[in-house]
């Protein structure tokens, strides 16, 4: 019975995650998710409580082991001496986990960027609150790690281009297939290795760039 109760509570799980990256939060109702879980409306309430339970089950299914792979991977990088790699290896750590493919898929991969990019879209008050809880302390600490290394821009830069470095990787999880129509086959968006190498030295170039006009003044 255990067992049972493991399976059908994974199920829900992947029927939800599926309907609320194509759909969204909002529109999709959990008589939808009990059809294509196969579960009834009761254990979806016994083992989630209710929608927004389940989409913090979802969350916690794959922030969990990405965030303590990023952790692990940033006390790592904060060991390392030179500045210079230092920082690329910072990263690389913030980065790598959300690249499911490249990192043993702790990362949730494509559909669950896609899942918190029509979340964030939505502006949900409660999915506000649990993508806040979820991701907040480990970004802040690496943005203070990023201050260490980079003491001369101010933190609102490095905050900034923190923001520009997850929409990067989002954009590339969500939509692989742009890169190699742009490039006409030159370069393969779903290499993720690929992508991983070029994330990291566009964002180290832009983390070494001076600071702005508007927040130097």
């Amino acid at each position: 019975m255990p067992q049972r109760q493991t399976s059908m509570r994974e199920a829900i799980l992947d029927a939800a995650e599926e309907l609320f990256s194509k759909s969204g939060f909002r529109a999709v109702s959990m008589r939808e998710i009990a059809q294509a879980s196969g579960a009834n409306l009761g254990s979806i309430s016994y083992h989630f409580g209710s929608k927004d339970g389940l989409l913090r089950a979802i969350y916690d299914q794959h922030s969990g082991p990405m965030n303590r792979r990023r952790s692990e991977l940033l006390n790592e990088a904060q060991r390392i001496r030179d500045p210079e790699d230092r920082l690329a290896a910072i990263v690389r750590a913030f980065i790598l986990p959300s690249l499911s493919e490249a990192d043993g898929s702790v990362g949730g991969g494509a559909r669950f960027a896609r899942l918190r990019a029509v979340v964030m879209a939505e502006r949900h008050e409660e999915a506000q609150k649990i993508i806040a809880e979820t991701f907040n302390p480990i970004n802040l600490a690496f943005i203070d790690a990023l201050q260490e290394c980079l003491p001369h821009l101010p933190r609102a830069d490095i905050v900034w281009r923190t923001h520009f470095l997850l929409g990067a990787v989002s954009y590339t999880l969500i939509n692989p297939w742009r890169v190699a129509r742009l490039s006409d086959g030159e370069a393969d968006g779903e290499n993720t290795q690929e992508a991983l190498a070029q994330i990291v030295h566009a964002a180290v170039a832009a983390f070494r760039a001076p600071a702005t006009d508007g927040a130097a003044a």
